[in-house]
Formats: C-alpha cells, sequence, structure tokens
C-alpha cells in the first residue's frame, strides 16, 4: 500500500491527534479515513439511504416530448 506523507503545522497536527484519539483510531487511520472520504472512488456512505426514495411529494411524470425533427445531413 503506497504511503504519502505531508507537512502541517504545529496545531493542525495536535487537532488531527486529538480527533483521531476521540475517534479511538491511529492518526494514519483516521488521516486514510479523510482521504478516502474526499478522494476516493464510488458512492458515500449510506447515499442511497439517504436519496433514493428520499421524493417526498407528488409522483414526478414526464411531460411527452414530441418527435424528433430531422435535420439536413451534413
Amino acid at each position: 500500500m503506497p504511503q504519502l506523507h505531508l507537512y502541517v503545522p504545529e496545531d493542525v497536527a495536535a487537532e488531527v491527534q486529538r480527533r483521531a484519539s476521540a475517534r479511538g483510531v491511529s492518526v494514519s487511520r483516521y488521516l486514510a479515513e479523510l482521504v478516502h472520504h474526499e478522494v476516493g472512488t464510488g458512492w458515500p456512505d449510506g447515499y442511497f439511504d439517504e436519496v433514493v426514495g428520499g421524493w417526498k411529494g407528488e409522483p414526478l411524470a414526464r411531460a411527452p416530448q414530441g418527435q424528433l425533427e430531422t435535420r439536413d445531413r451534413l
């Protein structure tokens, strides 16, 4: 697994350590989760639970689309 190295100000490092400790994980694990959340691929955890079926109004209906136009060939 690749490793990433970065430099941050001391106050930022202290806050990262505090947050990692509060979650009961290592700093490395905490930062890996942050990076995965920000740049990871795929849908966020719970996305479909929150979005799919989330419409609370009247059922949506698609209006008639009409006929396709005929275009001149190039």
